[in-house]
């Protein structure tokens, strides 16, 4: 079942529990990814779908950064909600020690070593964690590798 039958679904059951923000946040992914698929002019494959969700949550983070800068607690709540749900959509993520692991595994294959290499680095890292792999968390690593 892809990604956006599960959604849909999940839109289901949140309708008839009542929960209106949790189908508000639904109702958005099912949305954009309705919406890439039509750009595409294809049926998404789950890869497409996971990259859907991963830019998805990236907005809501940032928005959620935004909204309390701008004193909005209560918008960046209804953020969260949302990030949370687009979250559960999502494969689990690699947490400190694995991403570390990973990122020395890789600079000790591609023989980098110093932050000229980073691209390169950066490159394999995503290639080879795909969608577990926090871009932004993966980049602090790899720099903070590269630079010692």
């Amino acid at each position: 079942m892809s990604v956006l039958a599960d959604v849909q679904e999940s839109v289901k059951a949140a309708l008839k529990a009542g929960d209106k923000e949790r189908v508000a946040a639904l109702r958005m992914i099912v949305n954009e990814l309705q919406k890439e698929a039509k750009q595409t002019r294809q049926e998404l494959d789950e890869a497409a779908e996971l990259s859907v969700l991963r830019r998805e949550l990236k907005r809501r983070e940032e928005s959620i950064e935004a909204f309390r800068a701008g004193g909005r607690e209560d918008l960046a709540a209804h953020e969260e909600v949302a990030a949370r749900i687009i979250e559960g959509l999502l494969p689990r993520r690699l947490d400190e020690a694995e991403l570390t692991a990973l990122v020395d595994r890789v600079i000790g294959e591609t023989g980098a070593s110093s932050a000229r290499d980073m691209g390169k680095v950066m490159a394999a890292v995503m290639a080879k964690g795909g969608v577990q792999v926090d871009g932004k968390q993966a980049s602090r690593l790899v720099k903070e590798r590269l630079t010692a």
